[in-house]
C-alpha cells in the first residue's frame, strides 16, 4: 500500500510539472490577432490571408513581407502543419537576429524580412536549390545543416513539424522524426516566430508553442 502511495504521489508530480508548462495555440483558425508584420506594423493583408482555418501566404510580386508573433520566445517546442504549394518556398524561423525592411523600385510597400535561423519549407521535388545542396532542403536549418533522411510528403498535401529550442540546443522534426539536433546558430536568447513569405504559397494551421 505503501509504496502504491508513493508511486501515486510521484506520478502527480510528473503531472503537475507538465501541467506548469505554458501551452498555447498561436493561430486561432479565424483572426490574426497575435501576428503583424516583421516590419512592426499592422498584419499585411496584401500578403497574408485566413482561408479554410489557415493562415497562408500569397504567391504574390513584387512585394512580400513575413509575418511575426507580437509575443517573443525564448526555450520553446512549436508544433506546426503546412502544405506548401507546388513549386514553392517557404520557412520558419527563430531566435531571430534582425529585421530588414526594402522598398524595391517601382513599389508602393515594402519587402520585409525576418533574419534568424530558419526551418526550411520547400518543394524539394522541384527545387534546384534543394536538389543541388541538402542544407537548404525541407527540415534543414537553411544553409547551414541538412536534415537525415526526411520523411516528408509531397507539396500539395500536409506535413507535420515541430521545432525545439531549449538550453542553446535546437531540434528540427518532421512527420514524427526527429531529423536534425544542433547547437543554436546564434547568441539571441528570445525574439519572435516569423512565418516567411518567400513570394509563393504556402498553408499553415494548428501553430501551438509550449513553453
Amino acid at each position: 500500500m505503501e509504496v502504491n502511495l508513493a508511486r501515486r504521489s510521484v506520478l502527480l508530480l510528473l503531472a503537475g510539472a507538465a501541467n506548469a508548462r505554458n501551452r498555447k495555440s498561436l493561430f486561432d483558425g479565424r483572426s490574426v490577432e497575435g501576428w503583424i508584420s516583421v516590419t512592426g506594423k499592422e498584419f499585411p493583408s496584401h500578403c497574408w490571408k485566413i482561408e479554410e482555418g489557415c493562415l497562408c501566404s500569397l504567391g504574390v510580386k513584387p512585394t512580400f513581407q513575413d509575418i511575426r508573433t507580437r509575443e517573443e520566445f525564448g526555450d520553446f517546442e512549436l508544433s506546426f502543419e503546412w502544405n506548401i504549394a507546388p513549386g514553392g518556398n517557404c520557412g520558419v524561423k527563430y531566435l531571430i537576429e534582425k529585421f530588414d525592411v526594402w522598398t524595391p523600385a517601382g513599389a508602393t510597400l515594402p519587402h520585409a524580412r525576418g533574419r534568424g535561423p530558419e526551418y526550411q519549407i520547400t518543394d524539394d521535388e522541384v527545387s534546384a536549390e534543394a536538389m543541388r545542396d541538402a542544407r537548404k532542403g525541407t527540415a534543414s536549418l537553411y544553409g547551414k545543416l541538412a536534415p537525415s533522411d526526411a520523411p516528408i510528403r509531397p507539396a500539395g498535401e500536409w506535413n507535420d513539424s515541430k521545432i525545439v529550442v531549449q538550453r542553446r540546443r535546437i531540434e528540427h522534426w518532421l512527420n514524427g522524426v526527429r531529423v536534425l539536433e544542433a547547437a543554436a546558430p546564434n547568441k539571441v536568447e528570445r525574439s519572435p516566430i516569423v512565418l516567411q513569405n518567400h513570394s509563393s504559397a504556402c498553408r499553415f494551421r494548428a501553430l501551438r508553442i509550449v513553453t
